[in-house]
């Protein structure tokens, strides 16, 4: 009994060791991965003079950074039109790549070389379709302008969406269609009316990586856009002149341009996993 009670305390002890270890090797990559953005956050609170300077030095806080950005620059304007086209291009690509991820769960449209197809486009680095994009546009005069590039980031947002889709509507959503239709739905309806809600943690969650997708693109956005339609990536860029790099605005204007994806990482982690264990249920 005596010998019991000295290995159950033993393993008790092993498992609070090894609880405090994995606990700090946790934190300790936390703070490392933290590290950069509490940094950018530093400079960003701090005056022009100070973050320069190196080995750093601490100055008095304040919020000069993030006003300048906002009166001094078009830091506004790149804000808007990064919502406008991320916006734009999730709520055109989301409902397409939804038909497409029905039709190839479905009826295995085009085969799994469609498939192939689909994600090789994927591939592809944004920089090879700009400069045939770039003169389209230029024919169509569709350069400088909102519209032009909401319809260049639904082109690399469209075969990830289609392909992530897929397996949302490769789940036990196929035994609620069939009782639909058993009770007379047609095929549209039964997409409409059962697939679509069944799936829409997958929906948000697509949405939601799309929107990050073209609220992050950079490539498109230098080529396709003009001082007007400038986006955020683009727009940062432009804190760069021939005196050098405006560290402590770009870093305010960085912070602010990170929020929204912050803001939305919760939700995607969320619907994501909701989204995967309902398309693994077969």
């Amino acid at each position: 009994m005596i010998w019991f009670l000295k290995k159950h305390q033993k393993n008790l002890k092993l498992n609070k060791i090894n609880k405090f270890t994995s606990h700090f090797i946790l934190i300790l990559f936390s703070l490392i991965i933290f590290l950069p953005i509490i940094w950018l956050l530093r400079v960003a609170l701090t005056n022009k003079v100070t973050a320069y300077k190196i080995p750093p030095e601490w100055a008095t806080l304040n919020l000069n950074n993030f006003t300048e950005i906002f009166t001094n620059n078009s830091f506004t304007n790149y804000f808007i039109n990064s919502v406008i086209v991320s916006i734009g291009s999730t709520a055109i690509a989301l409902p397409i790549a939804a038909s497409m991820a029905y039709a190839f769960s479905r009826y295995n449209t085009g085969g799994s070389l469609l498939r192939i197809i689909v994600l090789s486009t994927q591939l592809l680095p944004p920089v090879i379709i700009v400069l045939p994009l770039f003169t389209l546009y230029l024919k169509i005069n569709l350069l400088n302008s909102i519209t032009g590039l909401i319809l260049a980031h639904v082109t690399i947002s469209l075969p990830f969406l289609a392909w992530i889709l897929i397996s949302f509507f490769e789940g036990n959503v196929i035994y609620l269609e069939q009782a639909a239709r058993v009770d007379g739905a047609s095929r549209l309806q039964a997409f409409l009316y059962i697939a679509i809600p069944v799936s829409s943690p997958g929906l948000i969650a697509a949405g939601l990586l799309a929107f990050i997708l073209s609220w992050n693109e950079f490539i498109l956005a230098l080529i396709l856009s003009g001082p007007q339609t400038n986006t955020i990536p683009v727009g940062l860029s432009s804190f760069q002149s021939h005196r050098g790099v405006d560290i402590a605005p770009l870093a305010a204007a960085t912070i602010f341009s990170i929020i929204p994806v912050f803001l939305l990482l919760p939700f995607i982690k969320k619907y994501l996993i909701s989204g995967l264990s309902l398309g693994a249920l077969k």
